[in-house]
């Protein structure tokens, strides 16, 4: 656009000129003979001609321009580069960064993707694998801004307080719970854990819930009363009931388990009950936990052949 400007102002310019000239010549032509006169004349009409011919091709070109066969790439310079070229400038710099990586040099191989390929997330990574986790963790969180992978490489290098801060924005509160319990604040990591089982409870994910209590916390029994909670409220009552008795390792206990709950159910969680008995019966090789199956559903000894199918 300001090329096309450009040629029009040098167009106009260029007329004045011819103008100036014509009256240049015509007052010359009174000192010049007759021939002299028409050639020279002759002359400037063939080159005023001639250039304002080359002017309007340059304009037509402006106004429809070819494909470029060029990619223009940013840089200081603003210069245009072939494609091709570029291309095997990446190559290069990608062998480069190989050559390092192979040679255990990976604080090298990073400054080339992120200074000459421009690619901040493969430097990050470099740096993660080659073991350098709080450089790796500052290149994530300043070029990348990814708090996720910045906190994990933190974790790794046991920058454990950097990491709990950023779980803490991502509202992450299993993994704040475990950092915590890895540097053996059992108070604070007990809070966070609580928080996670809690939010499985609003959800009615009732089986995630007393694994947490189970597996983090070290609370069995919470764990209990939360599948029972979950059979008791229809909230995953199957599943809650199977995983209730595979809690119970004592055979007593749970033939005693066994019997209450069927005594204590409504009506329509019969079905239910009745399809977690099949999975007991086929589970459990206790003599006296399948009599007491079969017993607490009102079912004669001989159909313990239904129970198994």
């Amino acid at each position: 656009m300001k090329k096309q400007k450009f040629l029009e102002k040098f167009l106009v310019a260029f007329f004045i000129l011819v103008i100036f000239k014509a009256i240049a010549i015509v007052a010359q032509s009174f000192q010049m003979t007759l021939a002299s006169f028409w050639e020279t004349l002759f002359k400037f009409i063939f080159f005023a001609a001639v250039a304002i011919v080359l002017i309007v091709i340059l304009q037509n070109q402006e106004k429809d321009p070819q494909p470029p066969v060029t990619k223009k790439y940013s840089g200081s310079s603003g210069s245009y580069i072939d494609t091709s070229l570029f291309d095997k400038l990446r190559s290069m710099y990608e062998d480069i960064a190989r050559k390092h990586i192979e040679d255990n040099e990976y604080k090298k191989a990073a400054i080339v993707y992120m200074n000459l390929l421009k690619d901040n997330y493969r430097a990050a990574a470099t740096l993660e694998e080659g073991g350098f986790y709080n450089e790796a963790a500052v290149v994530y969180l300043r070029k990348v801004q990814s708090k996720v992978d910045a906190a994990n490489c933190y974790a790794k290098a046991k920058q454990y307080e950097k990491a709990i801060t950023l779980y803490k924005e991502l509202q992450q509160k299993e993994k704040v719970g475990d950092l915590y319990k890895e540097i053996n604040d059992l108070e604070n990591a007990f809070i966070f854990y609580q928080m996670v089982a809690d939010d499985y409870v609003q959800s009615h994910q009732m089986v995630k819930a007393s694994l947490m209590y189970r597996n983090k916390m070290d609370k069995p029994h919470e764990a209990q009363k939360i599948l029972l909670q979950g059979w008791k409220e229809n909230k995953e009552a199957l599943n809650c009931l199977h995983h209730y008795f595979a809690n119970i390792h004592e055979v007593d206990k749970l033939e005693q388990e066994i019997k209450y709950l069927y005594e204590n159910i409504s009506p329509d969680k019969k079905l239910i009950y009745l399809e977690a008995m099949k999975t007991e019966f086929k589970k459990t090789s206790a003599f006296s936990i399948q009599q007491e199956i079969l017993h607490t559903i009102s079912l004669p000894k001989t159909s313990a052949a239904v129970l198994r199918l």
